[in-house]
This record gives C-alpha cells, structure tokens and sequence, in this order.
C-alpha cells in the first residue's frame, strides 16, 4: 500500500511494466533516416534521440527524489510529464538564447546532448546535491544553464524572465539595426518557457504586450514563448479554455498549439511554430499541452488537493511512455533494448550520485560570494579614462574648442547631457532608452538633443513599463550592448524592483560570473522638488537599492561629479558587467548657485576625460576644519555647505562636509577618517529615519570603533512625501541642521 503513495515509484513502474508487456511487432528492420510517417520528416532516429532525453529527464526527476531520502538533494521540482518540450529543444540551435522554466529538463537534456564530450546526467545531480563543482552556478542554485548552449540561468522563474527574454529578442534586431555584431547568428531566435499559472502576472503580461507593442510597429521581435500548460499552479487549477480564448487571437502574437504528450503530434507543430518564429521574426505563442507528474515537489503531497483517481489519470498521459509506445509501434526499437536503454540510464544517474556526494561544496562565505560583484580597480580607471577616440570626437562636436570640458560652468543636468554624449560617443554600443527620453529629451531635459545626434536606433523611447524597460536593458546586455536605461522617477523603480533584485544583479551569482547583464540605471531621485511635488515625484527612499546585492549605487550632488561618475559606473558595466543604479538628484539639477544668488558656485566646467571618480569614494569640503564632520550625499550636501558657510561667519564654528557620493559601497574609510579628525559627526541623510542610509553610516563608524563619539543625524520622517509645502515638515533642512550642528558644537 505505501508504494501507491510513492508516486515516482508508481510512474517508474508503469513504464517498465508496461514496455515489459508489450505486445506488438519486436524491432523492424529500417533504415532510421528515412521518414517513418511520410510527408513528417520524423525519422526513426530522431524519434530514438528524444525518446534518449525523455527517459534521461525523467530519471533525473527520479534520482533526485532518491537523493533526498538521504539528504543529498536539496532540489526535487521536476520536469515529469513536461518532456514533450525535448522536441521544442531539437527544432532549436544552440545558439538560440534559452530563458527557461524549471520544468524545461528535457529541453535541457536535448540541447546538451548535442555535444559529444557533454554529460547532462553528472552535471545535473552535481547541482541538485550543490556541489562546488556544479557548471552551471557552482553549488549556489539548481538552475539550468550552459554558457556554451546559451541557456541563460534562471532562478525562480515564475514569469521574472520574461522581460529580459523580450528585451533580448529585441535587442537582436536593435544589434542589427545599428550595426553592431552580435554574439549569435543574425537569424537567431530567442526561446521563453513558462508554465500556465505564470501567464496570470503582472510580469509575463507586461513582456506579451511589449511583444505585441513592438510587433505592431513592423519591428522584429524574434521570441518563441512556450507556455508548458499542465493545468495546474501548485495546487491551483487553471480555468479550462482560458489559455486558448486569451491567446489564439492576441493582437500581435502569433498562436500555435501543440500536443507535448505525443511525440508525433508535437514534432510537426512545435516545427511550424519554431520556423513560423524564424523566418518572420514575430513572437509566437506555443500552447504545449503537457501533464504534471509527481507533485510540484518532493515535499508536495498532492492527495491534499487532488484525488487518488485524477492522480491516476494523469500518471495514465505520461509522456515518455506515450514516446516509447510510438517507438515500439514503429518497430524502431525492440522492448528489451528499450528497457535496457532505460535501466541504463538509472544506473547512471545511481553511479553519478553515488560519486557527487563525495565532491566539495561551498565551505565558506567567500567562496559564495566570489562570482557576485566582480571588480577589478586598475582597469575600470583605465576604461573610464580611456581617451582613443579623437576622430569621434571630432565628428560629432567639431574642432576641440568646441569639446564640452572647453566650455563654460554649467548646472548637473546639463553635465550629465554631456556626459551621456560623451558616452554615447565613446561606445558606439551604448543605447539610451526609457519613456519620453527621445525628441522631448526628458521630463528634465537631461537627455535633450540626444536623438539627433545619434538616431533613434540608439536613443529611443519606450512603453511606459519599468519593469519592461529593465527588461529590454538587460537583453541588450546579453546581446553585447551597452544599455543606459532611464526611469523617470525613484517611486516608479520600485513598480519594477525585481528585474534588479531577483534578475539582473543575482546573474553572475547564479552563473559563476559566466554570463553580466551590464547597465548602468539612471534615475531621476530624491525630494526637494518644488514644481511637482507628492510621493510619485519626491521619493527619499534607498533602502530597496542598497538591501540588494552587488548593486552599486551613485549618488552625485555636483554636475562635475555626476560627468565623470557617468564615466566610471560605464566602465564599471564595461568592464566588470556591473549594474550601476546612477541615482539624480532633481531638485539640483538645475541650480547653479550655492550661498547667494548669481554667485555660480553650484555650476561646473565639464572634467577633461583624464578624471576619474573611483566607486565607494568620497569628496570632502574645507577638510583644514575640525570641530564637526557633516557627513551627507545629494540634497544634504548642498544645505550642508550653506549651513556650514553661515555657521562659520556668524558663531565660528568650523565643520568639514564630506560627500559620500556613492551609497553602495559607501566609503566607510573616508567617513572614519573625518569623524575621528573632528570627533564630533553629524550625519545629514535626506531618507527616511528608519531603513535609510545613515543607519548604515552609524553601524560603520561603531564598527570602526568611533561609537563613543557625539553623533547625531538630521533625518527625514518615517512618511510618505505629501504634497506642496507639507513636504518641507518631513524633510531635512538646513534649520534643522543649523540646530543639530550647534547642539554638537556645545557638547
């Protein structure tokens, strides 16, 4: 009886009985080249091929459960019953970028064992143990990927990938479009797998209308989503026919409908709907209709939520053995050859699992880590200093008075116009994208002029969709571009926090630094603005970017600044395949003076391209004064001077202002060094009291043993920002700062 309710067992039984049983004709003499169901082109040797990956998938689902029993296994969600997508694998090339489901086991299987020397089996159970020496993420995830078979590594995939599918599919065009070379053919497709519960969010709707969007305008859209339909989310059921009305007529996306159980059914529609993809370059929406086998996972007890008969059911559709029926109907191969090819494989996967408990796993915190934030100083400052590009130059601005860094001071947002045309100048690679950043230039301007200059195949609005725009940014990362995506404002970043936090930043972590997704985020930021006004247009918030890992932050609060930070955190990407968030302040975007009016000390000459600004390094203010270290970023690095000025004229009290200008990594050295020269320290942080940086600054400098030190911090309220001149109650000012310093200078 406890053998009914070990339903990997039940599976692993009915296919050996039920070959054993078979009663048909035994192997027919053949030719297994030729076509076995004419005008099909299926030969009896591809059929033996998939029928090859599907019993290797299905053997993996088993071991894996076996593996838990002992501890072994740390991964049990399987592709039992989803092996038809073996066949979406073999219409497709390596060189088709896959985004795949983790029920894609067989898709896998099929593509790696196109190479000789390539081992699925060994490879796989090294990563459902998390051994060190798994391929694909080193122990630190059971994904699937191959850098050699461009299958990108996924992690939770329910629907997270989508975007940056699209965004690549897209990108394969744009490459093209401005002539750049690509890292695939010319022709290539990009492959999206996802199950049937995943079409209900938000993310996966955003990348089909995107999809559709860019179709509708005739441009190219090369991208095969295969939605795999078992019928079921975890426990949840998905309306019956609700795929079909939704999908079989969407504006802009091709339908196609395959049946993944049998594989001669699926091989002539998954071929149409792969070439249909290829030869017109639009997104095609494969319907693969498939069965969940053995629970979502090895700890899913499904008689919780599903009855013993519809169990039974379903176990009755099982693919592979629908595949090895086709095979013996066929005479393309015997039953005991089969089920030796089978009993194989289990074997197999015993031996590797036997040997994959005795190989090494992550032992330390640093080797965790290692792949996650590559940084290599000496030859970022080489990139972002990097000046052999003078004929470029000299087309695009003219003779080199007319080079910006021999122009007159200018406030931040028109550096950063510079510096971006700089950028856009130096890498003929680069693309900036986001909405309104094209003819407008902007809601501030900042990208003013831009289109002109470089066309709109590299400067380009897109939908208003965040987590689109991270999408299409990090596809274009993978397709060796250069992608400086823009979001208009901080409290819209956080509509599209997870194509960061869980896509882009965690994509070295999970393969070993095998694959980047460059980019450098930039965001118009922080409060203080006077003619918008409101939570949308005035966000303080940082702590959603600085909990992410591998995230560098920059925070400028200067134009001069903000031109050749631009410079490094591009070279970061460049380099290092970095994400860069480069945060705006908007309120000082466009001012020019700093204590009186028209006195310019708030305006910059552009830098000469030899400058350079390091990450996680500081600037410091009349560092000769000592009686209180003000330490700040953005907004509070301008009140900071102004309060300081005063402060000295009229009380004598000399502070030291020292701009962190980089929230991650902050410059815990630079903030030590002050706070101890001046022993007393004042900490100005514009976000929120609770969550933002300065309880960060605090922890650093207590941890560099200065915690006996007077501190203090001027912080803005645990509030959302109100409207008009409300927000001036909730947010650091110079008043408050004024009393702060004056409080510190009594002690």
């Amino acid at each position: 009886m406890s053998l009914r309710f070990n339903r990997a067992a039940v599976v692993d039984e009915n296919f050996v009985e039920s070959v054993k049983n078979w009663s048909g004709p035994d192997h027919l003499p053949r030719d297994l080249d030729q076509p076995i169901y004419p005008p099909l082109e299926m030969t009896g040797r591809e059929m033996l091929d998939l029928l090859q990956s599907q019993m290797i998938s299905r053997h993996l689902d088993l071991i894996a459960r076996e593996m838990r029993t002992t501890g072994s296994s740390f991964y049990t969600i399987g592709s039992s019953g989803h092996e038809g997508n073996a066949v979406v694998s073999h219409f497709l090339r390596d060189t088709d970028p896959a985004f795949l489901h983790y029920r894609s086991g067989g898709f896998v299987v099929h593509r790696l064992r196109r190479e000789p020397n390539a081992d699925p089996i060994y490879d796989t159970i090294l990563s459902k143990a998390a051994s060190s020496e798994d391929p694909v993420s080193g122990g630190r995830h059971k994904v699937w990927g191959s850098k050699k078979h461009w299958i990108l590594p996924q992690t939770s995939t329910i629907a997270s990938h989508l975007p940056k599918a699209v965004g690549c599919a897209i990108a394969i065009a744009r490459a093209k479009r401005i002539g750049r070379e690509l890292p695939v053919p010319r022709d290539a497709i990009v492959v999206c797998s996802f199950g049937d519960a995943s079409t209900n969010h938000s993310t996966a709707l955003g990348a089909f209308n995107v999809a559709a969007w860019t179709a509708y305008q005739n441009l190219p859209v090369p991208i095969l989503f295969v939605c795999e339909d078992n019928g079921i989310g975890i426990s949840t059921r998905s309306p019956s026919g609700y795929l079909e009305r939704e999908y079989l007529s969407h504006p802009g996306i091709k339908y196609f409908r395959a049946d993944g159980l049998h594989m001669r059914e699926a091989y002539r529609d998954i071929s149409d709907a792969v070439n249909y993809c290829r030869e017109k370059r639009v997104p095609v929406f494969l319907h693969l209709k498939v069965v969940r086998l053995l629970g979502h996972a090895g700890s899913d007890f499904e008689l919780e939520y599903r009855s013993i008969d519809e169990i039974e059911a379903t176990e009755a559709q099982d693919p592979v053995l629908a595949s090895a029926r086709l095979c013996l109907e066929t005479g393309v191969i015997g039953k005991n050859e089969l089920l030796d090819r089978y009993e194989r494989i289990r074997q197999r996967c015993r031996a590797s699992a036997e040997h994959v408990v005795t190989r090494p796993r992550l032992m330390s915190a640093a080797e965790v880590v290692a792949p996650l934030a590559p940084y290599t100083p000496d030859e970022v400052r080489k990139e972002a200093t990097r000046d052999n590009y003078l004929e470029r130059r000299l087309e695009k601005y003219g003779p080199q008075d007319k080079f910006p860094e021999n122009g007159p001071p200018r406030h931040m947002a028109a550096l950063i116009n510079q510096g971006l045309f700089e950028i856009m100048t130096k890498y003929q690679e680069a693309l900036i994208f986001g909405q309104d950043v094209a003819k407008k230039g902007g809601v501030y301007n900042v990208t003013k002029d831009l289109t002109k200059a470089f066309r709109s195949g590299r400067v380009f609005n897109s939908p208003l969709d965040e987590t689109s725009i991270l999408g299409l940014a990090q596809g274009a990362g993978y397709m060796n571009l250069l992608p400086l995506p823009e979001i208009q404002y901080l409290a819209y970043f956080h509509n599209a926090c997870d194509q960061i936090r869980g896509e882009a930043c965690s994509l070295q972590f999970f393969s070993k630094a095998q694959y980047q997704n460059p980019m450098v985020l930039r965001i118009a930021s922080l409060g203080y603005q006077k003619g918008f006004g409101g939570h949308f247009h005035n966000d303080n918030s940082t702590t959603a970017l600085r909990d992410i890992p591998g995230l560098v932050i920059a925070c400028p609060s200067r134009g001069d600044d903000a031109a050749v930070m631009l410079r490094t955190c591009t070279a970061l990407a460049k380099v290092d395949g970095r994400v860069v968030v480069f945060l705006e302040p908007i309120a000082l975007y466009m001012t020019k003076d700093l204590h009186t009016d028209k006195d310019g000390e708030w305006s910059f000459q552009m830098p000469p391209l030899s400058e350079y600004v390091a990450p996680g390094s500081g600037r410091v203010y009349d560092e000769s004064h000592s009686d209180i270290a003000i330490l700040t970023y953005g907004n509070g690095v301008y009140f900071s001077l102004r309060v300081a000025r005063r402060l000295l004229e009229s009380e004598g009290i000399r502070c030291r202002v020292f701009d962190l200008r980089w929230l991650a990594p902050l410059d815990v050295e630079g903030m030590a060094r002050h706070a101890r020269e001046c022993g007393r320290v004042l900490i100005v942080d514009e976000g929120r009291r609770s969550g933002g940086v300065s309880e960060a600054m605090i922890t650093a400098l207590v941890e560099q043993g200065l915690g006996g030190l007077p501190i203090r911090r001027v912080v803005g309220e645990d509030t959302y920002i109100p409207l008009g001149p409300a927000a001036n109650l909730v947010l650091p000012s110079e008043e408050q700062i004024d009393v702060a310093v004056r409080e510190l200078a009594a002690l």
